[in-house]
This record gives C-alpha cells, structure tokens and sequence, in this order.
C-alpha cells in the first residue's frame, strides 16, 4: 500500500478502505462531491495509484511490440491506453499512456505498476531502454473543463508539455472496435476524463492551489467510482480477473489495435472478433435492495438459483442511484432480472449479448464449409488480421 495522503488531513476526510484505502472516501459530503467532479469543478487525489516513467530511444517501440496498441509514432503530448495480455489473450496489465520528448510515462493501478515494469524489463533485451518506478509521483483527476487547471500543477520536465493524461474513453480509436454502443450514444460521451502527474512533495501546495486559486473543490475516490461505473469504465484492480478478455468488457474500443500486427495474446484477439464470441459480457446493473449497503466485489450474481456472474464494482450514483458492474454469462437473457443477496437488479447490457462486435464480419469466415467436413484456416475478408506483421 502506498503512503497515507496528506489530505485526508489537511482537508479533514473520511479516508478509504480497501482496495483505495490511503486516500480520501469523500470530504463529507459524497452526492454533492459527485455533482461538482461531473461538472469539472472539483479534483480527485489518486495518490495510490503508480507511475512508470520509460526512458530511451527504444521506449516506444519496446512498448509496440509487447503490447495491444499501435504507440510507435506517439507524439510528445499524446495520450493513449494499453494492454499487455497473456499468451491466451488474457489482460495482465492495462496502462494509460502520454508521450512526452524524453519520457513515456506509464499511468498504472493500484499494486499494477511493478508487475508492468517487470515485464517491459524481463523482455527489452538488446533494446536501449529503462523502466522507473516513480513513487514520488502522484496523480490528481477531474473531468470536463479543468485541463488548464490541473497544468498548473502538473509536472511538466521539458516545459512545454504538462503531463496530463487525456482518458481516450469512450472514443473508438482507429483500428479498434467496439462491442456496445458507437461513440455518440455511449453515456460518457463528452465527459472527458484526465489525470495529472504531480511531484508528491506537492500534494498539499497543488490541492491549495487548485482549492483558493483555481475555485476547485476536492472529491473524494467514492466520487470517482460512482462516475466511473455510471460512465462504464473498467478498472483493472475490480474488473479485471485472472480469465479476463478485452472483448469481454468492452476494452478493445480504446487500448486495442486490431490491425498492428503480432503481440503476445493477438491471435486470440482476432479469432475471437472474427470467429467467436466472448463467453461473458459486462453490464450495468441497476440495484433495489437495503439503502444501507452495497454489493461487494466477487458478490456472486445469481439467476434463480443459479450462478451467472459476479459483481466487480458497487456504488451509489449521484443521477442513478446504487448500481453496479458485473461480470454476467453473454446468453444470460439481457430482459432477466438478477439477484445479489438481498439485492434485485435490471440489467443494461455494456456489452452486446449477441457477441459481435463492430469489426465482426456478418457472416463467420468459412461458413459455407461447414457441414462439408473441411476446416476454416484463416479470417478471409471483413475482419481484422489472425497474424502477420
């Protein structure tokens, strides 16, 4: 666990348990503090997350050959967001990417950031690059219209790029796909989401800053996760399992490209976009049950009395009300209402229960051979590549 924040004392907060313990769970007041993060006029400290900074001429193409996206003509400035995946296409690490002249700096989750710089370093061999964990950098958030306040207290080592991550969800990037809705009708449309990097020495100078000069008032991480979850986003830390595929949660729309060529997992990608269909799909689960409570992570959701999926995030929406994130069977019928404990739940699916995904050809590739007793061998036409550079 990272160090305790100095501002859940400076600013007198109720501090976080669990997986964001360390950091601030609400100023006192969770539904107000919301409403002013969503609006952009409040910041986040995430000062339990990590930071990898990745230097040398050969940083970016280390991270493009390893990795699920296409980085090797990022630009100082840039933002993006990657996976590195098991040889069966399982996700092992999700990062935030921003590029800057001498640095690619790595933004991870909690307990993420050491296993990330393992790998990159165990597979750099002759490449002329270094990975850092940098502890004494921490991270502010917000959303909406306070980019040019967080860059006046982001870290900016060239002097002409502050680094500020711009989330790239929900936006669909080139070459990628997606498995719910088209960028225009996703709820987080236009909501913008950004993090700063920030010297920790500074923690307390820059939350002054932004509260008596900026006009910014502080959220708490409860804050942060409740727009999260309405907004869809996965987290590595709850959404993420040993199992976990990209397609399942709707990943591959932002930290996937389908069309870079050969990584580790690539294959298993493709086939599955072109030939398969993931066996979960994540959804938004809209919760009735005890005002008092939430659902916990790993809560098992069940159908009848049948186990169908499992609970990854539990909040309570300014807007919505208590909801959540869940890991469910794709089949399970989308019109079903599920049970958590107490708990009754409707479901908006995230994922399509049909599994097809916007780079998924119409027809499966091979299908008039079926039934002949040939084999399909490839994705030939209206898919993304199975291999090849």
């Amino acid at each position: 666990m990272s160090e305790k924040s100095p501002l859940i004392s400076l600013l007198h907060a109720v501090e976080a348990d669990d997986l964001d313990q360390g950091i601030a769970a609400h100023y006192t007041a969770p539904f107000p503090e919301q409403r002013a993060l969503d609006a952009g006029e409040a910041f986040t400290d995430l000062s339990n997350r990590e930071v990898i900074e990745l230097r040398g001429p050969d940083r970016l193409k280390l991270l493009h050959l390893l990795t699920t996206q296409d980085v090797e003509n990022l630009k100082p400035g840039e933002s993006t967001e990657l996976m590195v995946l098991s040889p069966t296409g399982h996700i092992e690490s999700v990062a935030g990417v921003l590029q800057t002249a001498e640095s690619t700096w790595l933004l991870a989750d909690v307990g993420a950031g050491a296993p990330l710089r393992e790998f990159l370093m165990s597979m750099k061999f002759m490449m002329d690059v270094a990975a850092i964990d940098r502890p004494d950098i921490t991270m502010f958030g917000g959303y909406g219209g306070i980019h040019k306040a967080l860059e006046t207290v982001a870290l900016n080592p060239d002097g002409s790029t502050p680094l500020v991550w711009d989330d790239p969800w929900p936006d669909t990037a080139p070459f990628a796909a997606t498995y719910g809705p088209p960028d225009d009708d996703h709820p987080a449309a236009g909501a913008h989401r950004m993090i700063a990097l920030i010297n920790r020495a500074d923690l307390e100078t820059a939350a002054t800053h932004l509260i008596e000069d900026e006009g910014l008032s502080p959220a708490g991480v409860t804050a942060w996760e409740a727009l999260r979850v309405g907004y869809w986003r996965p987290r590595q830390a709850l959404e993420v399992g040993e199992r976990s595929l990209p397609h399942e949660l709707d990943w591959i729309r932002t930290a996937v490209h389908l069309e870079k060529g050969c990584y580790r997992g690539q294959e298993t990608v493709a086939k599955l976009v072109n030939l398969g269909k993931p066996p979960r799909r994540l959804t938004l689960l809209y919760l009735e049950g005890p005002p008092d409570k939430l659902p916990a992570h790993g809560d098992p959701v069940l159908f009848g009395d049948r186990t169908v999926g499992q609970v990854t995030s539990g909040v309570r929406h300014y807007e919505e009300g208590p909801l959540a994130l869940a890991l469910l069977r794709r089949n399970l019928d989308p019109d079903a209402v599920v049970s958590i404990g107490k708990f009754q739940a409707s479901q908006e699916p995230i994922v399509s229960p049909d599994g097809k995904s916007s780079a998924s050809p119409e027809v499966r590739p091979g299908n008039e051979f079926r039934g002949r007793g040939a084999s399909s061998r490839g994705a030939p036409g209206g898919g993304p590549s199975l291999g090849g550079h």
